[in-house]
């Protein structure tokens, strides 16, 4: 098994224990901001294992199945996250305005402030395995990892802030009120996370400044008249790019096939990050939509 899996996997243990202090915390206590918090751990281990899975998976060949592989995994899975993520952050926001309209009360505070103390030591200690991990390997999945759970440590901190408030002022309405903010937060969190995965999964073209990349670098090579018919998408870490290239006519196929591959390696340099898989037609002549129109 890879450090990366083993990470997700210690990732995933470390949310279900924190999950269980925190639910059982939360509902004796009666406080939303704990539950809250029990609730964003129970979706950061829903991630953490859908990751550990998305990584198994997603590096498999491409078979009879699933020709292109199963990169499509990783939107599918930030579009159930993030619709997950904003079921979830609805329920707290319900919750909190129920807490205010009819009364709240916060009780075993002591329990709870130790629970949230415990668990911003044990989110700390993860955060810094995961950055670990992450430096050694590079990868993307277990950096973004490392970046939620290090959100986690705020929220948490947010939390372990309100309850002590609570027990030095007996004010107890600010935790609804701080139930709201991480309602909100997470709102804000889930959109980009669903729209990225949407618009990944409709294969929609690169960013702008991707595209003006690939351009200036086609537009750079000497060895070929024009270019046409640009088409870009991303799959999970994977950038298929598809493009004709103009040559003149009296060009070998050899010398075409040669300049053909160094403009594919070109643009694996491009982004490095990335596994680029580029199709590039090779046109003895111009034949876009434009060429023939003139």
């Amino acid at each position: 098994m890879r450090i990366e899996q083993k990470a997700t996997l210690i990732s995933t243990l470390v949310a279900f224990l924190l999950v269980t202090f925190k639910l059982s915390v939360g509902i004796l206590s009666g406080s939303v901001a704990v539950l809250a918090s029990a609730i964003d751990s129970l979706l950061d281990m829903v991630v953490s294992l859908f990751n550990y899975f998305a990584l198994h998976h997603s590096d498999k060949e491409p078979d009879e199945h699933f020709n292109f592989g199963r990169r499509k995994l990783e939107p599918l899975a930030a579009v159930i996250e993030g619709t997950i993520i904003s079921l979830s952050a609805l329920f707290i926001l319900y919750e909190s305005i129920s807490k205010i309209v009819q009364g709240s009360t916060v009780e075993h505070l002591n329990s709870s402030i130790i629970v949230m103390a415990a668990s911003i030591v044990i989110t700390a200690a993860l955060v810094l395995f995961l950055r670990y991990v992450a430096n050694k390997t590079g990868n993307m999945v277990i950096k973004a990892d490392a970046l939620h759970y290090q959100t986690d440590l705020l929220s948490n901190g947010a939390v372990l802030a309100a309850l002590a408030f609570i027990a030095l002022t007996d004010y107890t309405l600010v935790d609804p009120i701080l139930g709201i903010g991480i309602s909100g937060y997470m709102l804000y969190s889930a959109f980009p996370l669903i729209k990225e995965g949407i618009l990944m999964l409709l294969d929609a073209a690169l960013d702008a400044e991707s595209v003006t990349k690939i351009n200036k670098l086609l537009n750079s090579q000497l060895d070929i008249s024009s270019h046409h018919d640009l088409r870009t998408r991303r799959s999970g870490s994977d950038i298929n790019i598809s493009v004709h290239i103009v040559f003149s006519v009296s060009t070998s196929l050899y010398d075409a096939h040669m300049v053909g591959d160094k403009i594919e390696l070109a643009l694996k340099n491009l982004f490095p990050e990335n596994n680029i898989y580029a199709l590039i037609h090779l046109d003895p002549y111009d034949d876009s939509e434009e060429a023939h129109l003139d």
